[in-house]
């Protein structure tokens, strides 16, 4: 028996004996017994229904025994005796009742303590697996690539936003930006599994718009519902940028996500807006459409989720327009240090998870360190 033990089962036991002398103490006719009522109440907080009852009913014969010692059984006092009796009865009864609905709230509490602790640890969990899916890009000859994940601060660790890049081709790279609607873990599973469906699906298919098409019929044959919005592109630079070409062609196709930003090498910016087409898995016979456009040496392709640029009280012209000032104002710096920029200062109010994938023609730049910028709307 652990000292913890001891002590709750001391405490009742003492106040039993502490009431019993203390009657005895102040002399016969002197009625203190009717005290012992506290007994089993103690006992309710510190012990089981068992033990409390069996102090209650303990307590009821000291009480009895005691009244004989007190003559509480004469003519002049029985009645008064009953009704002492009858009320360290009713306590214990109330201490029983007591006790029961501290072991249940006790038995809630353990249950609910336990639930969060592997709801934690599951969470964790995914966001490992999580983390393991969005992995570093692949080099690219040519190409510089830099990619940010950064999770919304009132949720868990995890959520459905995600970024992707793999060769087609020595020639062909594909760019998937995506961004599934939750932050738990059901979320994360079908990010999971649109991100390995779309590969599967990109090694056969012969474009962006054809590779969101298989994803809407098979969303539709697993019968996944979730909201799901993806920019799926292609960069080709099998051009080389050969006499006065361009140095690749970027072709993509959008299911209802914020459209991609070229960024020019002398600083202008060019926002890919095309007519919205639906979100995935509404209907699997959904039309895709294909856009494309030229790119040249030094030039940037920015792909994002929403929580970049939609955020509480920030009208998203607005934030579109903050987002296109800073790819301005930042266009000639190293990639890494662009992207890093792109969120610096939004670490710890996101409201919305954000994924950023950002492409570069040319060579890496030299490294220089990074100018503070303005921050993002609050």
């Amino acid at each position: 028996m652990t000292w913890s033990s001891r002590w709750r089962h001391a405490a009742p036991l003492s106040v039993l004996i502490t009431f019993t002398l203390l009657d005895f103490a102040v002399g016969r006719g002197q009625v203190v017994f009717g005290l012992l009522v506290i007994v089993p109440l103690v006992a309710a907080f510190v012990l089981g229904r068992r033990a409390t009852a069996a102090y209650a009913v303990v307590a009821l014969v000291a009480a009895a025994l005691l009244g004989v010692y007190n003559w509480q059984y004469t003519p002049q006092a029985i009645d008064t005796q009953v009704i002492r009796l009858v009320g360290i009865a009713l306590g214990g009864v109330i201490a029983v009742a007591g006790c029961t609905v501290r072991l249940r709230n006790e038995a809630r509490l353990a249950t609910a303590s336990a639930q969060a602790v592997t709801t934690q640890q599951a969470l964790k969990l995914t966001e490992v697996l999580q983390r393991s899916l969005l992995t570093d890009p692949a080099p690219s000859p040519g190409l510089q690539v830099a990619v940010r994940y950064l999770p919304a601060t009132r949720h868990a660790q995890i959520g459905g936003d995600w970024y992707d890049t793999f060769p087609l081709s020595p020639s062909t790279t594909m760019l998937v930006i995506g961004d599934v609607a939750g932050h738990d873990a059901p979320a994360a599973a079908t990010m999971a599994q649109a991100r390995g469906m779309l590969r599967a699906i990109a090694t056969t298919a012969t474009s962006p718009a054809a590779v969101l098409s298989g994803l809407d019929h098979a969303f539709a044959v697993l019968g996944i519902t979730t909201l799901t919005t993806a920019v799926v592109a292609t960069l080709d630079t099998s051009s080389g940028g050969i006499g006065a070409g361009p140095a690749a062609v970027l072709r993509w196709s959008n299911a209802g996500h914020p459209p991609p930003v070229v960024v020019c090498a002398d600083g202008s910016t060019t926002l890919l807006e095309r007519r919205p087409e639906l979100l995935l898995g509404v209907r699997p016979d959904t039309s895709r459409t294909d856009h494309q456009v030229a790119l040249n040496p030094g030039e940037t392709v920015v792909l994002y989720t929403d929580g970049l640029v939609e955020r509480r009280g920030v009208e998203l012209d607005q934030s579109t327009s903050w987002l296109l000032a800073h790819l301005r104002h930042g266009h000639d710096r190293p990639l890494e240090h662009l992207v890093d920029q792109l969120l610096d200062g939004m670490a710890g109010q996101v409201d919305d998870d954000v994924a950023v994938l950002a492409v570069r023609l040319g060579p890496a730049r030299p490294h220089r360190s990074p100018s503070v910028s303005e921050a993002p709307p609050a």
